[in-house]
């Protein structure tokens, strides 16, 4: 309750204050005490998050660049030249991520397979006009795709003649400068396009000679190798895709990612959705983008309760009443740690600090969170300033503390309402002394009648738990709110129990009159039990004079 309650009015400061980037979550279940109270002062729980991990979607470029199956690769080489990129992402029209093209790859095309006479462009007229930045000057380029010879007219009138006729007109390419006459001989033989290079001018006759026999006459200020070059980049980008490329995921970490892509030779990896949409990009250049998140810690200060991917993310603020723990940040942070009963008289005190009026509904909550975690002002953690505090809250909502109290220790017995691996774990803290790891969970009960018959669940849990993640212990407290007394549950490794000196109700669980808090009372206990168990024992000696 203490963690939701401050946790979303710590957020609604921050908005007051002028922060509107600031979002509350939480990355565990809430319950229904907890639902009952952000119901009736007219809260959503905070989002949940499980994982704050940086991933892939964090630091992918979005706006991405991309080139159709069909679009002429001379389009792709002008837009990776101009935004100097080395790979392009090849989509369908469905936007469905087919390939990549790649500058090696199109280089090695373009530019060391020699072009010869004989070579061959599979193309349309219409993109090879496009291609060169060509004018027509007869006839209607075709925008289907055809294999066309492309034949240099370099040689000897009587050497053009004979290569002529061992060609398909139709589909061949005639790429010549100033030379008249074997212009005029192509245009007789009817070919399917004559390309006239560095600016040359036909003359009317053979124009008028193109026309009749249907072949295309292009300009273009290029020379015969320039015009090699362009005619072969007219070809579709669908002809020079790699098809086997890797991809990523969206939500993959970005820790993965890094060991993933280490050895990787490709540059640019397409982030694909579902059906193999795709959503962005990604370069190893990414993983030196910051990452667009932040964390504020409120109620702990511990990495080992923080949600996961904590370190791996800026912290940049951290309220709490618990005990230090050994987080580390790399440059200096606002770190408020007081010691009082609840986060929520933290986050209260913040908006009299401010001289910022706290709302009613913010005021409702922030008075839960107190209440729930000092009992109402009855446990030992309790100090004058929760006391001043809840007072002032009561002020604001014109609610009785008392009456809050009753309302909110009725909701709910979490015996009742949840399994015993969710009693467990609903609010359970990791610690670590001396090298041990080990759990303690609480619940509040208002009396243990209902304790009984989920006792032998409880322990199974507790020893399931333990054994997963290999803690020394782990330890629940069900605290009676009434008579201000608890049961302690206990698994653990046997030498560390055999220590506990509380009166034994069972095996493994113990009374503890008048202990209600987790922080101030049994965990300074439990981490002495600790220290004992492996303090060095001292070695005798004798001494002569």
């Amino acid at each position: 309750m203490d963690a939701i309650c401050s946790a979303l009015a710590y957020a609604e400061f921050k908005r007051a204050t002028g922060d509107g980037t600031v979002l509350a979550a939480r990355c565990g279940n809430t319950n229904e005490r907890i639902d009952y109270v952000l119901h009736r002062f007219g809260f959503e729980p905070p989002i949940f998050l499980s994982d704050v991990s940086p991933r892939v979607e964090d630091v992918m470029e979005t706006t991405v660049i991309t080139a159709q199956s069909e679009e002429p690769i001379f389009h792709a080489l002008s837009q990776m030249r101009a935004s100097q990129i080395r790979g392009l992402p090849v989509i369908d029209r469905t936007s469905r991520c087919i390939g990549l093209l790649s500058t090696h790859k199109l280089t090695d095309y373009l530019l060391l397979k020699e072009p010869n006479p004989a070579c061959t462009v599979h193309a349309s007229l219409a993109d090879i006009r496009e291609s060169l930045d060509a004018c027509v000057a007869a006839g209607v380029p075709s925008s289907q795709p055809e294999i066309y010879s492309l034949l240099v007219a370099a040689v000897a009138e009587k050497s053009f003649c004979s290569l002529l006729e061992g060609a398909a007109l139709r589909t061949t390419i005639v790429i010549v400068g100033d030379r008249p006459r074997i212009i005029e001989l192509a245009a007789e033989a009817g070919i399917g396009a004559l390309l006239l290079t560095r600016g040359y001018q036909p003359t009317e006759a053979v124009l008028k000679l193109c026309k009749k026999n249907g072949t295309v006459v292009f300009l273009t200020a290029l020379d015969t190798s320039s015009t090699l070059i362009h005619i072969r980049s007219a070809i579709q980008a669908c002809q020079m895709l790699d098809e086997k490329f890797q991809a990523l995921s969206a939500d993959l970490p970005l820790e993965e990612a890094r060991r993933t892509l280490a050895l990787s030779s490709q540059s640019t990896f397409p982030v694909l959705g579902q059906d193999g949409v795709l959503l962005g990009v990604f370069s190893k250049s990414d993983f030196l983008k910051p990452i667009p998140r932040q964390l504020i810690l409120v109620d702990h200060n511990e990495l080992s309760q923080a949600v996961v991917g904590a370190n791996e993310i800026p912290i940049i603020e951290i309220l709490d009443h618990h005990r230090l723990g050994s987080i580390s940040t790399e440059t200096p942070i606002l770190f408020v740690n007081r010691p009082v009963g609840s986060t929520c008289t933290i986050i209260a005190t913040s908006y009299q600090t401010a001289q910022q009026p706290i709302p009613t509904n913010v005021a409702g909550i922030l008075m839960a969170g107190l209440i729930s975690d000092t009992l109402n002002l009855t446990s030992p953690t309790t100090t004058a300033v929760d006391r001043q505090i809840l007072d002032h809250l009561a002020h604001i909502t014109k609610i009785n503390p008392a009456r809050l109290a009753e309302e909110i220790f009725a909701v709910g017995s979490p015996l009742l309402t949840l399994t015993s691996q969710q009693a467990i774990t609903a609010d359970c803290k990791e610690y670590r002394e001396r090298g041990c790891a080990f759990t303690i969970s609480q619940i509040e009960e208002i009396s243990f009648s209902h304790f009984l018959e989920k006792r032998e669940s409880l322990l199974t849990a507790l020893e399931m738990y333990r054994l997963e993640h290999g803690y020394l212990f782990s330890a629940l407290l069900v605290t009676d709110v009434n008579t201000q007394n608890s049961l302690l549950l206990m698994r653990g490794d046997e030498n560390y129990l055999r220590q506990i000196d509380y009166p034994s109700e069972d095996r493994f669980i113990w009374q503890l009159d008048g202990i209600v808090s987790r922080k101030k009372q049994l965990l300074p206990y439990l981490s002495g039990l600790i220290a004992n168990q492996y303090r060095p024992v001292p070695t005798g000696f004798a001494a002569t004079l």
